[in-house]
């Protein structure tokens, strides 16, 4: 399935680079079984008209997933989403997830909340995402 340009959200005023939202949101939109295996992304050009941005900001964001093992280059086609266990070893994937996580972790102090309180969050998220798995999960086995 082709995925619309219209599908990411780019905020240029947030402080955080366009590629890195854009490699950001991929990932997101995996975690949320929004992106698929096989899903094909949509061209940089598109995406870049679509977010007003430059071409090559996007190409950086795609080069960098294609480096993580999250996409393969596809001659003719563009950008095909892999397999969740194409994304390399565990280490890779504990750190990918880190460096998603450290942003959200140091925005957490700053509002103010306590270890405690992230830790609970947490807890409730990923609570919340086991459910989201179960419901998803053949109800015939």
């Amino acid at each position: 399935m082709a995925v619309r340009p219209e599908l990411f959200e780019l905020h240029p005023s947030s402080g955080v680079p366009i590629y890195r939202q854009l490699i950001d949101q991929v990932h997101a939109l995996i975690a949320g079984s929004r992106l698929v295996a096989g899903d094909m992304l949509p061209s940089v050009r598109e995406v870049a008209r679509a977010a007003q941005v430059n071409p090559m900001t996007v190409s950086k964001a795609y080069s960098r997933l294609e480096l993580e093992g999250v996409v393969e280059r596809v001659r003719g086609q563009g950008m095909r989403i892999l397999e969740p266990g194409t994304l390399g070893p565990f280490s890779e994937r504990q750190q990918e997830f880190c460096n998603l996580a450290a942003p959200a972790i140091h925005r957490a102090i700053q509002l103010g909340l306590t270890e405690q309180q992230i830790r609970e969050t947490l807890d409730q998220l990923l609570e919340d995402q086991a459910i989201l798995h179960e419901e998803q999960l053949p109800t015939d086995i």
